[in-house]
């Protein structure tokens, strides 16, 4: 694959063909009562350190935050001793890592962490699971349906404003080169975003304007805490499952784009949808995006080495990530520069495999 100068991190001491970026994949094997992260962790994203860059899985900022069962916090001191196993182990091996920090809204079960979830709105998101793991006798996952969410007082806003925060002072304390805030996939600040998640009728509702508020005071607070040159966020304009269908989010993304230019944050990533018949994001939205945000952008979502060197090639991205092929192949960039068979995924009951080295430090290195 083709590389690019313009990346999100001072880079230096990294050769140019291993400047692949990890993308964000959530695998639930986060040490159990407290998700803590652990030794197996930190051997899964070591093996993946040939990118030169890796963004974590979602990380939540606090018990309230957290939607899936197994899934790793940043909010006690047990959690980071915890993430200090990962990032010795991806910086002893020559790569960045930046965490993913995570608070999932409305998109969460008493079953998963006993609290009732919390949104912009009091609106259920329709036709949208969670998991936990409840003893099923082959260790997988069991999707249990979302719950009403309480809408958000002004101090539960302020709140959360102060864990994310407070989550990415921790994420430096515990070795990381950055942080990445989550304003995808459905989760809480993308419901902020959209029209149809969020009818407010209060300062984070109602306008566009008032729509992106909290992305704004959220990033501000941490870029505040750590850095703008330590600090992304991601954001998902074309993907909308999670019953997230806003006519108004491409405007929105872009007012959103340009408060984030003005804080200087070091990257936008594009979460672009990752199944086999998804639309492409039209190439307008690209140009337009790039002529609003002069940092590095990221896009990721299933694409091949092809894909990402044609967006190289054209300016409309500067690195793209992968995920699901580094899942399955740790040497993946190796790979790519080889053309060497691909492993593919062995079993999908251990994508979310619930703590076990199954499916997810076992898959074969090339010799």
């Amino acid at each position: 694959m083709k590389s690019t100068l313009f990346t999100p991190y001072n880079m230096s001491g990294i050769s140019l063909e291993n400047r692949f970026l990890m993308a964000p994949m959530t695998r639930s094997r986060a040490t159990q009562p407290n998700d803590v992260p652990n030794t197996l962790m930190a051997e899964y994203y070591g093996q993946r350190a040939s990118a030169g860059i890796i963004i974590t899985e979602a990380t939540q900022i606090s018990l309230q935050g957290k939607g899936y069962a197994k899934t790793p916090g940043i909010y006690t001191q047990e959690q980071i001793e915890g993430w200090k196993l990962v990032t010795d182990e991806v910086h002893k091996k020559g790569s960045k890592i930046f965490l993913q920090l995570w608070h999932v809204g409305r998109v969460s079960s008493s079953q998963v962490n006993g609290l009732q979830p919390l949104a912009p709105s009091a609106k259920i998101a329709k036709e949208t699971t969670v998991y936990i793991f409840d003893g099923a006798p082959n260790g997988d996952a069991t999707f249990v349906p979302v719950e009403d969410p309480k809408e958000m007082t002004k101090n539960d806003i302020n709140k959360v404003i102060e864990e994310f925060r407070i989550a990415a002072k921790n994420a430096i304390e515990a070795g990381f080169d950055g942080v990445e805030i989550h304003g995808a996939n459905g989760y809480l600040i993308d419901q902020f975003l959209r029209s149809n998640s969020n009818i407010r009728k209060d300062e984070y509702g109602g306008t566009k304007e008032n729509r992106v508020r909290i992305l704004t005071e959220v990033t501000q607070a941490v870029v505040n805490e750590i850095g703008s040159e330590k600090t992304g966020v991601r954001l998902s304009p074309f993907i909308s499952f999670k019953d997230m269908n806003d006519p108004e989010i491409l405007d929105t993304i872009m007012l959103a784009s340009k408060k984030l230019e003005k804080l200087g944050v070091t990257y936008i990533h594009l979460c672009e949808a990752d199944w086999d018949d998804a639309p492409e994001i039209p190439t307008d939205f690209r140009v337009q995006l790039r002529e609003v945000f002069s940092k590095t952008i990221i896009a990721t979502g299933n694409k091949t080495p092809q894909q990402a060197n044609k967006l190289l090639a054209n300016n409309l991205v500067d690195l793209v990530g992968f995920g699901r092929k580094f899942l399955t192949n740790p040497d993946y960039p190796k790979r790519v520069k080889l053309n060497a068979k691909m492993n593919q995924i062995s079993d999908d009951h251990t994508l979310f495999g619930g703590g076990t080295a199954r499916g997810y430090t076992d898959y074969s290195f090339i010799g």
